[in-house]
């Protein structure tokens, strides 16, 4: 069946969001621009400038079409128990497993420096959506008793913390001699909480 005109709008569009991703990680963000992107996907820049006002927008929308799939994900898994704790651990090693199974997804949005304009628009946007799935998780854990500190922000930051450094280690450094892969991830995870824990 033929694509009708929004399905093929779509797909261009997500060929460009794609392109652009691939390329601000092997290039650098200040080394990539809207003509050089156009000649990779073999369309003009003027194409371009008809799904995204600039490049920063583009940057802007990559970094949330990631931030959206990766909360939807956390969200789905954690339907998978009823227990709080448990809820919290699988978000952690969703995240980690996103990281892993999107490396360029994550090195835009949490390796590569952002432009200040993106990082200004947390309040508004999905990155913002996919750390409160994670303030939620806390949230929950500390309802039923089972954490020593009862503050959310500070406890979800230092899990952000842990997970974002294993995910941009095991990213960045597949060279290093690291442990088996899921042992190292579950031993993060198992000491991070238990950090924590009551």
């Amino acid at each position: 069946m033929a694509k009708n005109n929004s399905e093929i709008k779509a797909d261009l569009r997500q060929e460009i969001l794609d392109a652009a991703r691939e390329m601000f990680v092997a290039e650098g963000y200040a080394n990539v621009s809207m003509r050089k992107i156009a000649e990779k996907i073999g369309y003009s820049p003027t194409t371009i400038y008809l799904y995204f006002k600039d490049k920063n927008d583009l940057l802007h929308q990559i970094c949330e079409e990631s931030f959206a799939q990766l909360a939807r994900n956390i969200s789905s898994i954690q339907q998978l128990s009823a227990n709080s704790m448990d809820k919290l651990r699988m978000g952690l090693r969703e995240y980690i497993n996103f990281g892993l199974k999107h490396p360029s997804h994550y090195e835009v949005i949490f390796i590569m420096p952002l432009k200040s304009e993106v990082e200004a628009e947390y309040e508004m946007s999905q990155g913002k959506v996919a750390f409160e799935t994670l303030c939620s998780s806390v949230s929950d854990c500390i309802k039923d008793n089972l954490l020593k500190n009862n503050d959310v922000g500070l406890i979800s930051q230092t899990l952000w913390a842990g997970i974002h450094g294993i995910t941009s280690l095991l990213i960045t450094h597949s060279g290093f001699p690291f442990a088996e892969r899921e042992k190292l991830i579950d031993n993060v995870i198992e000491t991070l909480i238990s950090g924590i824990e009551a």
